[in-house]
């Protein structure tokens, strides 16, 4: 591992650390792809999560691409972790202390105290951009939450994306979120929205909804070749846009759940948690656990598949964006 950005804070460094296998890819314009952790510290249980770890990592390796995983270990911002700090992400008992859910906003506190956390979309995007990747895989996009026009319960992962100019490959909004005012908030920051037609009408026109492969939601752009993503980045890149762009991966057929079915589920469990009077950051977990417990463990398994899928995508995205840059440079 080689530290930079480094300045001083009492009795530590704050650094940014890169690891040398990412820094040579990213310095020889090979292939990366970086990746969230935060569903290694609070997506899965362990051994589960660390498993998922290492075998999003093969599949992006599978591909001829680097896999970047990010995470805050003990307060130091890591891109590219080892086994040892997996480890440490997915064992609970493996400091006797809780994992941080670190967004943008948490960035400072985990630095000050020291934390060990899993980063959002939001934060990956922040170190993605600052180690020069510009290929993100993940699961599901957090949005304006149903209801949100009262309770102004919106991601940050919003905001990240019309402002940081990393590209994320996901699998659309969160199946609990509301996706019509999602769509409208990207559209008023500029971002695009683009989505896999895979030639299985209507998909392809329709933005995926996590757990399914549409969400009913008209989506604005579509793509239906890797390299047409890659062009739509470059683009972007090469007008100093700053702003990222969103490629939405419909979840594999096989693994799909039914839209109608998952928002009967969401319905009764909103309404369960509004009597128990249930609010706040603590709706999101109990809605994902009726989902589960609802299907029979189902969205877990839809929910490794796609996050897998998703990962094979984006390094393929990635091999065609290298391409470009390779073909711009000579």
């Amino acid at each position: 591992m080689r530290r930079f950005l480094n300045f001083r804070r009492p009795l530590h460094y704050w650094s940014l650390i890169v690891s040398e296998e990412v820094q040579h890819a990213v310095k020889n314009n090979i292939p990366v792809v970086s990746l969230e952790s935060t569903i290694i510290t609070h997506g899965l249980p362990y051994p589960q999560n660390l498993q998922l770890a290492h075998d999003v990592e093969q599949v992006i390796r599978d591909q001829n691409a680097i896999p970047a995983t990010i995470a805050f270990v003990n307060g130091s911002p890591k891109v590219g972790l080892n086994h040892e700090d997996l480890r440490l992400l997915a064992d609970p008992a493996s400091s006797g202390l809780p994992k941080h859910k670190t967004s943008r906003r948490d960035i400072p506190y985990v630095m000050a105290r020291g934390l060990t956390g899993g980063t959002t979309i939001a934060s990956t995007m922040v170190l993605s951009k600052m180690a020069g990747i510009k290929v993100f895989a993940t699961g599901g996009l957090g949005g304006v939450h149903r209801n949100g026009e009262v309770t102004m319960d919106i991601s940050a992962d919003l905001e990240e994306l019309s402002r940081t100019d990393v590209a994320v490959v996901c699998s659309g909004p969160k199946s609990i979120l509301d996706v019509p005012r999602t769509m409208e908030y990207l559209e008023t920051k500029g971002v695009p929205v683009n989505t896999f037609n895979d030639g299985t009408a209507p998909f392809g026109k329709q933005v995926p909804g996590f757990y399914t492969r549409s969400s009913n939601v008209a989506s604005p752009f579509e793509f239906s070749s890797y390299k047409e993503a890659a062009s739509m980045i470059f683009a972007g890149l090469q007008m100093g846009l700053d702003n990222g762009q969103l490629f939405c991966i419909p979840p594999p057929l096989e693994s799909a759940l039914d839209l109608n079915f998952i928002n009967s589920v969401i319905e009764d469990a909103l309404r369960e948690a509004k009597h128990l009077k249930i609010s706040g950051k603590d709706v999101t977990p109990f809605l994902l656990d009726k989902i589960y417990h609802k299907t029979n463990g189902k969205s877990v398994e839809c929910n490794t598949q796609f996050v897998l899928n998703n990962a094979k995508i984006a390094s393929q995205i990635a091999t065609e964006l290298a391409n470009l840059t390779k073909n711009k440079v000579s």
